[in-house]
């Protein structure tokens, strides 16, 4: 552990523009709580498909986002569903850090920001459970955002994202620096 504040590696599990998982994330990171870093990593659709043959050299895209999560003290996920799962470009960077152990013993929280979405985020534990990171129930949530999306400095004003967001942020740094 470093000394300073909590570093939280945020992912969004959609490549889309304006997506309200994104949304969701950009708002934590500004209404992080004191002692809280939170940063967005922004290149999961720059990873190629995974291939275990490369894990051994794996391309400049996969050791950046390794580099970020080995960096981050905890990691807060938000992720769509699509067909019942998590969307494959999302597995494909889970999948590109099994063998290089970046999320063993880390504390990850999962948002949802769906009233529905129960598929992936079981898919997500499951997967997550398997690479040995360490789930923090209690930053695991739901909030439902409806219509369309709303730009992060505006959900960053509504208090039913902002409480939920800066508690799941506070649990995640507890389990950080217990």
């Amino acid at each position: 552990m470093t000394a300073g504040p909590v570093r939280v590696l945020a992912l969004s599990g959609s490549l889309r523009g304006s997506s309200k998982t994104s949304a969701l994330l950009e708002a934590a990171r500004i209404v992080a709580p004191s002692g809280v870093t939170v940063s967005v990593f922004r290149g999961l659709g720059d990873l190629p498909l995974f291939n275990p043959d490369y894990e051994d050299r794996p391309p400049a895209a996969v050791l950046t986002f390794q580099r970020a999560l080995a960096l981050a003290d905890t990691v807060l996920i938000c992720c769509p569903e699509y067909a019942h799962g998590v969307p494959g470009a999302f597995k494909n960077a889970l999948d590109w850090v099994v063998g290089s152990g970046e999320l063993v013993n880390k504390p990850v929280g999962l948002l949802n920001a769906s009233a529905a979405g129960a598929h992936a985020q079981e898919s997500l534990r499951e997967t997550l459970s398997v690479m040995s990171a360490r789930i923090v129930p209690a930053a695991c949530l739901r909030v439902a955002l409806s219509g369309p999306v709303q730009p992060a400095s505006l959900l960053a004003t509504l208090p039913e994202v902002t409480g939920p967001l800066q508690e799941a942020l506070q649990t995640l740094a507890r389990a950080a620096r217990p």
